[in-house]
């Protein structure tokens, strides 16, 4: 069709009618849409509120076993737990010092030590630790153990130390504990003798043969070093003795002592 065809398709009635009845359905259209459409907003609101709070909580439950460990797992919470060794005293300070060292403790205790320990503890007999004796120490580490050189001392002596180091089972020494607390003396006479013959005179069986710890308290619960007496002796070899001539005031507190031994020797009461 040509242009002048067209624009008179245009003029014809019926195209007229048709063009005046399309656009008024369109404006209808339009006008419903809009009075629909406070509606259609409620709606998208309510259905994106519900649906929402249901996708967030489905979320969560998808979450959940990731957040937390599974305890059903074989092995969990299986670590493995560290601890001590047994104490060692291998050499006295006769010679040239206290040589605690871990190739001759390892020699000497095979089996008993880690390869590699992550810590050292060493105290003297009587429970001082290293510090409190005030001593040059030549060596105290995980690798080579512990050396006290007397030569290194201004009065050339050297304490008894004793040495533990921190391991993981089987190293540990599980089997250790306390003794139950003994009492024997009071301080009325020279001092408190809690010697340990007389200990096991007078309790066959309650303590072992070698001892790798003393505790010694006094009987309202005070240590040795919160009184300030000076103790005569406290070791793993003759006990505990307090002098009262050794103290300014000629008195000494009444003490009690337990021993760091292995089963049967444990008080069931006892701490580990």
């Amino acid at each position: 069709l040509t242009f002048p065809s067209i624009h008179f398709l245009t003029r014809f009635a019926p195209f007229q009618l048709f063009s005046s009845t399309f656009k008024t359905s369109c404006l209808s259209f339009v006008l419903f849409f809009f009075s629909l459409l406070p509606l259609l907003l409620f709606w998208l609101q309510v259905f994106f509120f519900l649906g929402g709070g249901v996708l967030t909580e489905s979320i969560q439950k998808q979450a959940a076993p990731t957040d937390k460990p599974d305890t059903s797992k074989p092995g969990f919470g299986q670590l493995k737990p560290v601890c001590w060794t047994q104490w060692f005293d291998r050499d006295d300070p006769s010679g040239s010092g206290d040589w605690e060292t871990l190739t001759n403790l390892r020699n000497e205790n095979p089996g008993k030590i880690c390869p590699k320990p992550t810590d050292i503890e060493v105290v003297t007999l009587s429970g001082n630790s290293v510090v409190q004796t005030g001593e040059v120490i030549y060596k105290m580490d995980t690798t080579t153990g512990f050396v006290c050189k007397k030569n290194d001392q201004p009065d050339k002596k050297c304490e008894d130390y004793k040495v533990r180091f921190r391991c993981s089972h089987p190293y540990c020494d599980d089997e250790a504990c306390w003794t139950q607390w003994f009492d024997r003396d009071d301080p009325s006479g020279t001092g408190d003798w809690e010697t340990l013959t007389n200990l096991r005179n007078e309790n066959p069986g309650k303590i072992c043969p070698k001892p790798a710890n003393i505790e010694v308290v006094t009987l309202s619960g005070n240590s040795v070093i919160q009184t300030g007496e000076v103790i005569y002796k406290m070791d793993t070899t003759t006990g505990f003795v307090c002098k009262k001539n050794d103290q300014p005031d000629k008195k000494c507190e009444d003490y009690k002592v337990r021993f760091r031994c292995s089963h049967p020797y444990c008080d069931d009461g006892g701490i580990r």
